[in-house]
Order: structure tokens, then C-alpha cells, then sequence
């Protein structure tokens, strides 16, 4: 398969998206999504995104609802997949991070990150990027003190 170019306009994009990646709450809610919070179960995870009272559901809403963001314009073609795959791994991270109870979110939670699911469902290299992290996700979870 021939790898397709990407244009200025998919490069202006991608920029934009990690502009936005910086911006301060932004980043503060990244960190402690991607480092701070282990939910072990769905009921972990509930507590935080259905809870409005809990000081971190407005960052977990932030972050999830930026990745689906993300993932929707390249589902619609605004941006190529292979560059926005090669430039982002936090989304498919995420996406790992939930996998061992994805199911018991569905379950309450339909559209959980099924934009991102869909991405690495139609794009060999967004599966790729997929698979990898969960590698990263098992091997951390395996190791002593990966979670605090």
C-alpha cells in the first residue's frame, strides 16, 4: 500500500492540536490523567467521570472529549490519519489505560472513546499504535509500585 502524502493544510492541523495540547489546564488535566489516575475497575472509573462533584471530573471530561475531538477530524478526513497516528499516541494510550473493563464503561457509557476505537478499528497504523500501548499499559501494570 502506498503511503499517501500529507498536505500543508493536515500539517497546519496537527500543529493546532498540539497547540492546544499546551495550554495550561489542558496540559495539568493530561498529566494526571495519563499519570495520576489508575482506575482498577469500572466503578473506579465511574466515580471520577460521572461525579461532578470530584475535583478531577472536569479534567477527565477535558481530556477524553479532546482525543475524541482529535479522532473525529481525521474519521472525517480533515486531517490524514497516517500523520495524525505518527504525530499522537496519548489517545490510543488512553484508550489501553481503559481496555481491561472498556466493556462495563460501554455498558453505561455507549460513546466512550469510540471514536478513538474506530480509528485504530480502520487504520492499520492507528491499530499499531494501539497494540504498542498496550504493551507499555501491561508492563507497567506489572510493575512494582506502577500505580499509585
Amino acid at each position: 500500500m502506498e503511503r499517501m502524502l500529507a498536505s500543508t493544510a493536515d500539517a497546519e492541523i496537527i500543529l493546532r492540536l498540539y497547540e492546544l495540547r499546551t495550554e495550561t489546564v489542558l496540559r495539568q488535566a493530561r498529566a494526571w490523567m495519563t499519570g495520576e489516575f489508575w482506575p482498577a475497575s469500572a466503578d473506579d472509573f465511574f466515580a471520577v467521570a460521572l461525579n461532578p462533584r470530584d475535583p478531577h471530573n472536569a479534567w477527565f471530561r477535558q481530556v477524553t472529549t479532546y482525543w475524541e475531538m482529535a479522532a473525529a477530524l481525521v474519521l472525517h478526513g480533515a486531517v490524514s490519519a497516517e500523520l495524525f497516528v505518527d504525530c499522537n499516541g496519548e489517545g490510543f494510550f488512553l484508550l489501553g489505560k481503559f481496555a481491561p473493563f472498556l466493556e462495563a464503561i460501554r455498558e453505561k457509557a455507549p460513546t466512550f472513546m469510540i471514536r478513538t476505537s474506530e480509528l485504530v478499528e480502520r487504520f492499520t497504523a492507528a491499530s499499531a499504535r494501539y497494540e504498542a500501548a498496550l504493551k507499555s499499559l501491561e508492563a507497567r501494570r506489572k510493575a512494582p509500585a506502577a500505580n499509585p
